[in-house]
């Protein structure tokens, strides 16, 4: 599902027209993305949490030489998923099978 789709949807199950649900979902993610860029975390309670991780410096290899190099200590965005999310995630693929 692309944004688009993802508009549609949300303007389907809410009655909202298209403009206004993109004003909401893309309101929802740059909240987000502020949120975790400043260190905070965005709980969205059932669904998942959105949060900072360090990541430490580690050895890797240059795929194309084999060369050794060291890549450095970062911080990347990282999303823990809610038990109802997982809970339905595991319901549908049992339901697949």
């Amino acid at each position: 599902m692309n944004k688009q789709e993802l508009v549609r949807a949300v303007a389907a199950k809410t009655g909202l027209n298209l403009k206004q649900s993109d004003t909401a979902i893309t309101a929802l993610c740059e909240t987000i993305i502020e949120a975790v860029s400043n260190g905070d975390s965005a709980k969205i309670l059932g669904f998942g949490t959105f949060e900072a991780r360090e990541r430490k410096e580690r050895e890797g290899r240059n795929p194309s030489t084999g060369e050794t190099m060291t890549i450095p200590a970062t911080t990347v965005p990282a999303f823990s998923a809610g038990k109802m999310f997982k809970d339905a995630v595991a319901e549908k693929q049992k339901t697949a099978a």
